[in-house]
């Protein structure tokens, strides 16, 4: 399944190879999708590529093929059919009477492994599979992620070890929020943020935990959290 990202991206690439002959630029996809940098582009290429929708032409500049689509895009082999219009992301039909309740769109989130909540434990670069998310969780533009917390750091949070938190991937946090920090480059771990002049600290949610303050250069904030999913 796609996450509504990459079924946005093959959506935006596809009708602009069906009227122009060729596939957008890095830039017009960015701007397509409201992405603040190349790099989430090439994420979602890669996602799309690995999961057989599109191929990438070495050798050649601006070269993707749209190698099929999903059932929502019409279906079918990417060569030689018409997608289905979808209005508004709505059905064919009269709208729902007001005594009909309407359920909640959800979405595909890629789960990237697990994070510690508590000693960090090496970064997580690789999904593992998707998670269904309520559309509510789902904040602001950008991409989101869902990582398995481990660890008892942050339960004074409400965040419990095997909680399952849902990220948007962010390079900035305020004060006082709850992010996905990489500590020089190999550690990932789920702490509140807070700047002290030069330094950051990583605070716990948790009295048994010392914070932990280290040079901003040896910080990189990988994402915020939105939402918290668990299992009884």
């Amino acid at each position: 399944m796609l996450t509504k990202k990459q079924l946005d991206l093959l959506a935006f690439i596809h009708k602009r190879v069906q009227r122009d002959g060729v596939p957008p630029s890095f830039d017009e996809m960015k701007e397509a999708l409201d992405l603040r940098s190349k790099s989430g582009i090439h994420r979602l290429i890669t996602a799309l590529e690995e999961r057989g929708f599109i191929r990438r032409l070495a050798h050649r500049a601006r070269a993707i093929e749209v190698v099929k689509l999903p059932d929502t895009l019409g279906g079918m082999s990417g060569a030689g059919f018409t997608p289905r219009v979808i209005d508004g992301d709505r059905p064919d039909g009269p709208p729902p009477s007001a005594a009909q309740p309407v359920s909640a769109p959800s979405f595909d989130v890629p789960m990237m492994g697990r994070i510690a909540a508590g000693v960090p434990i090496e970064a997580i670069s690789t999904m593992t599979q998707s998670v269904a998310v309520p559309g509510g969780m789902i904040s602001g533009s950008g991409e989101h992620y869902a990582l398995e917390v481990q660890g008892d750091s942050m339960i004074d949070a409400g965040i419990n070890d095997g909680d399952v938190v849902i990220i948007r991937e962010t390079s900035v946090a305020d004060d006082g929020d709850i992010v996905v920090a990489l500590v020089e480059d190999h550690e990932a771990t789920l702490k509140k943020f807070r700047r002290h002049g030069s330094s950051v600290a990583l605070e716990a949610a948790n009295s048994a935990y010392e914070t932990r303050v280290l040079p901003s250069d040896k910080v990189k904030v990988q994402g915020r959290l939105v939402g918290l999913i668990r299992t009884y």
